[in-house]
């Protein structure tokens, strides 16, 4: 009866996690999938109602611990029924499963059994790490929150997690009272449910969380090994089939293949055609990064902003064109276009030439004749030299000094086309009279 309510309740309360995990992916793709197996394969020999671990519910003071057993039962059953040479690697056997929350001890935060009368009790199907995803940290949120929210010794939070769920709180100080009405609703359902019922499901779920968010100190056993990850995800060399007439030289051809090569062509074609229809970038990314381009660009392009100087794709004046490639009485514009990249600031001669002046007041000019010669060292100088190099008063001075030439040009401009507009005015005025 209680295992029933056990699955019936924890099938409602974390059903997205049974699902499979948050990002899509299958439960099969987890490098630790036939560990996991294989540990659920010997636990469901465990809990078989004949030849399994004896669970019972103990009778203490005034109170009743129900689906429990000893460590030393299980011990003696691993020593009867499995595989093993002797205590020492049932144990260990024993430990294994439990930090990776197949059993836990009822009444301690560390996943670790011992060959004593301590008392344990399985995990429900439903929180097996084969079933059950990764939680997200509103979950976890909610869990904390809901334990505090009832009075009682055996829910009070730890240190660590009381740590946890401050920080908790500072994360989702916007959603937090949405995650304290889910609390409160889990635990308007937990309050009609029979009390040794609630006292299992408790210890499940703080087993639960004790795997996902372990006590400091303790191994994380969901973390995946990068490793595994890698080799798991790893392209596997296909094998290749020859198809030889009257016969096979290959297993791998199909009797379809034999009788019918152009359907099986015909196949790899449209697989071929949708990987090509495939969008592996978001159009919204590509748009955004397009957008943010032409924003920091804007003010360097002749059709949108205007310049100083006559556009010389429009106007026949190659005048802009030749000031580009002038070392001398550089405009503001040019200069701020070195804070862009690396790459604009090496295009233009002069920021490379002031970019050379920098290196060598810091000791390491070798870095861009380097560069001028093989561009190896072109990483070391983006991530280092380059950031210092926009910090440093050197580029701020000659940056101020180029805004004030930029300013005193204009209003030498400003004044002679002032002049030029009297001229004509009162050349027009003594013509007609």
């Amino acid at each position: 009866m209680v295992r029933a309510a056990e699955k019936r309740s924890m099938a409602y309360r974390y059903k997205r996690h049974d699902a499979g995990s948050a990002n899509g992916q299958s439960h099969e793709d987890n490098p630790n999938w036939m560990t996991y197996k294989k540990m659920e394969a010997i636990l469901e020999r465990m809990q078989d109602e004949q030849t399994g671990v004896c669970v019972r519910t103990v009778k203490s003071f005034m109170t009743k611990i129900p689906s429990v057993f000893t460590g030393a039962d299980l011990i003696s059953w691993m020593m009867r029924n499995l595989d093993v040479d002797d205590q020492t690697e049932a144990l260990h056997m024993a430990n294994l499963m439990a930090s990776h929350g197949y059993m836990f001890p009822i009444d301690d935060h560390i996943l670790s059994v011992k060959n004593d009368n301590t008392y344990y009790r399985f995990q429900t199907p439903c929180f097996w790490p084969s079933r059950s995803g990764e939680p997200e940290n509103t979950d976890y949120a909610v869990y904390l929150c809901k334990r505090t929210m009832q009075n009682k010794q055996r829910l009070e939070l730890a240190d660590y997690e009381a740590e946890n769920l401050a920080r908790l709180q500072k994360m989702f100080s916007r959603k937090w009272e949405f995650i304290y009405m889910q609390a409160e609703a889990q635990i308007k359902v937990d309050k009609k449910r029979d009390k040794l019922e609630r006292k299992v499901l408790d210890s499940q779920e703080r087993a639960f969380w004790d795997v996902h968010r372990p006590v400091p100190g303790c191994v994380n056993t969901t973390e995946v090994d990068i490793k595994k990850a890698c080799k798991n995800n790893k392209a596997r060399p296909a094998r290749i089939s020859y198809i030889v007439p009257g016969g096979r030289l290959s297993p791998g051809v199909s009797v379809n293949d034999l009788h019918d090569p152009a359907q099986g062509l015909t196949q790899e074609i449209e697989c071929y055609r949708r990987r090509l229809g495939r969008r592996w970038v978001k159009v919204s990314k590509v748009a955004e990064s397009y957008t943010s381009y032409y924003e920091q660009y804007a003010e360097f392009d002749a059709f949108i902003t205007p310049q100083e100087y006559a556009n010389p794709w429009i106007v026949d004046n190659a005048e802009l064109w030749d000031l580009e490639k002038t070392m001398k009485d550089l405009p503001q514009r040019r200069v701020k276009k070195w804070t862009f990249s690396i790459y604009e600031l090496l295009k233009d001669p002069a920021g490379r030439d002031h970019f050379g002046k920098f290196l060598a007041k810091e000791f390491s000019g070798e870095n861009l004749n380097h560069f001028l010669l093989d561009h190896n060292i072109f990483k070391l100088m983006k991530n280092d030299s380059y950031t210092r190099y926009l910090r440093s008063d050197m580029y701020k001075e000659f940056l101020n000094g180029t805004k004030k030439k930029s300013s005193g040009k204009r209003s030498l401009t400003l004044r002679i086309e002032s002049r030029r507009s009297v001229l004509s005015l009162t050349n027009y005025s003594t013509k007609s009279t």
